[in-house]
């Protein structure tokens, strides 16, 4: 499917960019094209991957997006403000890039002829309550509803819950209060956060890629721990099992526990063994028929991990976290 093909990764400099170009240069593409804001981090990239095309410049330019979607057979739309502190800061830039830039975004796709179209979400779109979900759930409404307008590229979304290792999650933070030799900070104990390699966030990408008919969101099943577990397993992994443990309380914009997909949602979702589709409504018709209303698919109410071999399991498939910065 890929191979012959031209990929842009809008945001391709980020810890989903970097991971999902290794995966990509497998299926023999012609040419990969990497946009993106951070000319240092382009630099870095360069040197791991120097055969691809580096643009410089932003997905709320729709003269730029226009350049880098020239000939592009496949976008994925990585670009966005995903810190949950600096979009309650400042929600105008959160409006500005994961809505405005993604609908520029969208558009550039569709003149281009682009082929398939997917946008990264997260869980903080489902029910939220800061800026960066609110902004995040308006993305995935604003990409999903491009099939509505006979267009000939399909635009999909996936949805992920805590990708470990990325840049600005929790594991890299106790690694560095590890190394710094500082308290590991605990908003609240019993906080659950899915729980999702960066590998298995690129086969999300992939399997959207290659199931979409337009309008879905693709969701894969995680397990969820405990902040207060992941941090323990984290002190037993360095053989500092008592090492100090700060309670912070919960930030600005934060929730106790995520959801990947809310009651509502599941009345419309097909099942598979490691995902979830939830279809849009105006599936719903001929064979579609909406399911009764459901249980959400939420971090305390799926698979808990403990501190113990499985989670450890998980922290060994992360890989380096330095290797994302």
């Amino acid at each position: 499917m890929l191979k012959g093909s031209t990929i842009l990764i809008t945001g391709g400099t980020g810890s989903f960019g970097s991971r999902v170009a290794r995966h990509l240069m497998e299926k023999e593409p012609k040419e990969i094209r990497i946009l993106s804001r951070d000319e240092k981090k382009q630099w870095d990239m360069q040197r791991q991957f120097p055969d691809f095309e580096y643009l410089l410049g932003d997905v709320r330019d729709a003269t730029r997006l226009a350049v880098a979607m020239e000939g592009v057979d496949y976008v994925f739309h990585a670009a966005a403000l995903k810190q949950v502190g600096s979009c309650e800061k400042d929600p105008f830039e959160a409006v500005q890039t994961n809505i405005m830039g993604s609908y520029q975004a969208c558009l550039a796709a569709r003149r281009a002829g682009v082929k398939t179209f997917v946008a990264l979400s997260t869980d903080k779109a489902v029910k939220p309550v800061n800026a960066m979900g609110t902004s995040k759930a308006m993305m995935e409404k604003m990409v999903c509803s491009q099939n509505q307008k006979n267009c000939q590229t399909v635009f999909c979304c996936v949805r992920y819950g805590n990708v470990m290792g990325s840049r600005g999650s929790v594991i890299p933070l106790f690694l560095d209060q590890l190394e710094q030799g500082q308290p590991l900070t605990v908003t609240v104990p019993e906080m659950t956060r899915f729980l999702l390699t960066l590998d298995q966030s690129v086969e999300l990408v992939f399997h959207a890629m290659t199931q979409a008919r337009g309008g879905e969101i693709f969701v894969r099943k995680a397990p969820a721990c405990t902040i207060q577990a992941l941090a323990d397993t984290i002190r037993q992994r360095a053989g500092q099992p008592d090492y100090p443990i700060k309670i912070t309380g919960i930030r600005r914009g934060e929730k106790l526990h995520e959801v990947l997909v809310n009651e509502y949602e599941m009345q419309r979702v097909s099942e598979q063994e490691e995902f979830y589709t939830i279809y849009p409504d105006d599936r719903f018709q001929g064979e579609w028929t909406p399911q009764p209303l459901g249980s959400e698919f939420a971090s305390h109410n799926t698979r808990q991990l403990l501190p113990g071999p499985e989670l450890e399991s998980l922290l060994d498939a992360m890989g380096d976290p330095e290797s994302f910065h």
